[in-house]
């Protein structure tokens, strides 16, 4: 059961609180990384710092959605996931190209979802933009952990997949955003992912 303890305009909430940690540890996981892209403990502060999302996104629904979590939550995300692809792409791990493609996409899908925005629409955050997040960090597990590291078709494959969705899921968005513009029927919703 939810108790909305906060408010639309509330900051300094117990979901914000861990998303800035999320932000605040990136670094480190990042150093990690670019030390040995590969190990155990380099894996477990990945993996906890990935399920964490899952946490603030729970915590924000028991007491209350905000603005401010709105926009922190995909940030977080997105300092997380493109940090640790590019540190990937910095030891060789992982080719530039599709790492580039999904920080393109993610720039770009931004903006265009805050243009609607300020216009009064916003897009629901779509189940294909939600499963390349979860590929992505799939594929950044794969290489960081031991006993998959060595495999190299599974963790470049999910990258390639991982970009294949990003490419897919903004064609998507870029579709909602026309159907917006001629029948006004996008719901405005708060989302937490893209």
């Amino acid at each position: 059961m939810s108790d909305p303890s906060y408010g639309p305009s509330a900051i300094a909430t117990p979901a914000n609180y861990v998303t800035m940690i999320r932000i605040l540890v990136s670094p480190l996981l990042f150093a990690m990384i670019s030390d040995s892209p590969s190990g155990w403990i380099v894996w477990a502060l990945w993996t906890a710092l990935a399920l964490t999302d899952g946490v603030d996104g729970w915590i924000a629904r028991r007491h209350g959605t905000t603005r401010s979590g709105a926009f922190l939550d995909p940030l977080a995300d997105k300092v997380l996931v493109l940090g640790a692809l590019f540190s990937l792409v910095a030891v060789d791990r992982f080719p530039v190209w599709p790492v580039v493609v999904i920080a393109v996409r993610e720039v770009f899908i931004s903006v265009y979802r805050m243009w609607w925005g300020r216009r009064g629409l916003a897009m629901p955050a779509r189940k294909s933009a939600k499963l390349k997040t979860l590929v992505q960090s799939l594929a950044v597990g794969a290489v960081l952990l031991p006993l998959t590291t060595d495999l190299l078709w599974l963790g470049d494959g999910l990258l390639y997949l991982a970009t294949f969705l990003a490419v897919f899921s903004a064609f998507q968005y870029v579709w909602d955003g026309s159907r917006a513009a001629t029948t006004m029927e996008v719901t405005p919703e708060i989302s937490d992912a893209s």
